[in-house]
């Protein structure tokens, strides 16, 4: 069997191994052994906890990963956390079997138009808003993906349209996914760790268009190089967003950019306007998303009093860029979630010059920190690190403002409330990962609330 010919349909009888028991692997056994394969499903940890309603359907291997696992296997199905480098794959490839990622498995069963959204940060803030516009046109839409429901959970229900956030991770082993609508939001320095350089991290970004035509629709952020460079071969129509018009790598049939006050979209039939007054997201980067999640909208037919209705109700996501209270005269905000330098930068771009007090820190990744250094010149007051990251970006940050440097995340807080005065933003966006001290950046971010929620005034 040939990674080309895997439809659902052809499952039934064929053995598949599935490695990674966390929530997608466990998603992709359950469809697998609906259809009809027969499962072998692996993880290295020995106490991986497996459902009693998979457990009792596939051959379960815990505590291994040995190459023998893949005997008699005719497709391997990696969960997003497995890299390609991974010896087990590494043996699947040099024995010829086929390896396909769950978004793969997923888009060959949906019946319904997909849209698929990546890039390295707002991924989820547009998958989300796009989905409650389309949903508030009367559309049935699933939304979900690497936000947090598997794109293959979509897979059998009655929907109208499927919106899911996908990650280059999860871009690594597709095939023939396609997308009706995808968009690349942005792409800067993250998971280098895994794909080795930021070139072939854009390209993997770029997969999420290699099977489009002219039918289907690009979305694409004109203002951000590494973008224009991936997508240059792009064979859908291009749907542009940012703030140049004249930066587009091609002609656009919809473009969007940021009026006064307002989103504007241009289209053949003329054009509209979503009047940003009434939305909570904050920042340039959050303008941007919005941009994304009106041209994917549009593109699929929601009318403009519909995409207007749920910007004015979208709440925002959870730690991202999520305004969390003012005492004594000082903003907090909460942007746990964003976890890398690109996003940190985003977030800088939406305050004024000179009154932020950062909190950054937690374990780093690969990347360039440095390339911050003239926007928190210009950005930042003072600079509070914690965590295991700390020596290593004062090393990089080292004179661009004042720097204090803490082992544990509350000794930061405490001396950033301390040296806020009136008119400042405390901003908590680290750039980093944040397992040295916290499960997840949801974690992190839950803390910082706490936090500000105990200060007076």
């Amino acid at each position: 069997m040939d990674a080309a010919s895997t439809h659902s349909s052809d499952l039934a009888g064929r053995r598949v191994v599935v490695v990674g028991v966390a929530r997608t692997g466990l998603a992709v056994a359950r469809h697998l052994t609906a259809v009809g394969a027969r499962v072998r499903l692996i993880d290295r940890r020995p106490d991986a906890q497996i459902p009693a309603d998979v457990a009792s359907r596939v051959d379960v291997v815990l505590g291994g990963d040995g190459i023998e696992l893949l005997d008699g296997a005719e497709l391997v199905v990696p969960s997003p956390g497995v890299p390609a480098t991974a010896p087990l794959l590494g043996a699947a490839v040099a024995r010829g079997v086929p390896i396909l990622s769950e978004i793969e498995i997923a888009a060959r069963a949906l019946a319904a138009p997909l849209v698929a959204i990546t890039g390295t940060n707002g991924k989820s803030t547009t998958t989300s808003l796009a989905g409650a516009m389309l949903a508030r046109a009367g559309r049935n839409a699933f939304v979900g993906g690497n936000l947090g429901t598997p794109l293959i959970e979509a897979v059998g229900g009655r929907f109208d349209v499927v919106v899911a956030e996908v990650s280059s991770f999860q871009l690594e082993w597709v095939d023939r996914f396609h997308p009706r609508v995808a968009a690349l939001l942005n792409v800067s320095d993250d998971h280098l760790d895994r794909h080795g350089d930021l070139a072939q991290y854009a390209r993997l970004k770029a997969r999420v268009f290699a099977r489009q035509t002219e039918a289907d629709a690009a979305v694409l952020n004109r203002d951000d190089a590494q973008v224009r460079a991936a997508t240059a071969d792009v064979k859908a129509r291009i749907q542009g967003f940012g703030a140049r018009r004249d930066a587009s790598p091609g002609a656009e049939e919809r473009s969007a950019e940021l009026g006064d006050g307002a989103i504007v979209v241009a289209e053949p039939s003329g054009g509209f306007r979503l009047d940003l007054g009434r939305t909570p997201l904050l920042g340039v980067h959050n303008h941007e998303n919005v941009m994304a999640a009106a041209l994917i909208a549009r593109e699929l037919g929601a009318p403009v009093e519909a995409m207007q209705a749920a910007l004015d109700e979208f709440k925002g996501l959870r730690h991202r860029m999520e305004a969390v209270r003012e005492a004594g005269g000082v903003a907090y905000v909460d942007d746990s979630k964003g976890t890398n330098v690109g996003a940190l930068l985003r977030a800088l771009e939406s305050f004024s010059d000179g009154r932020v007090v950062l909190i950054a820190g937690g374990l780093a990744k690969e990347g360039d920190y440095a390339v911050a250094r003239d926007l928190l010149a210009r950005k930042v007051r003072s600079i509070q690190l914690y965590g295991a990251a700390r020596e290593a970006l004062r090393t990089s940050w080292q004179g661009v403002a004042e720097i204090s440097s803490h082992h544990g995340f509350h000794d930061a807080f405490a001396a950033a409330a301390r040296v806020a005065a009136p008119g400042d933003v405390v901003l908590l966006s680290p750039a980093c990962a944040s397992m040295d001290q916290f499960t997840d950046y949801a974690a992190r971010g839950d803390a910082f609330q706490a936090l500000v929620r105990e200060l007076r005034g």
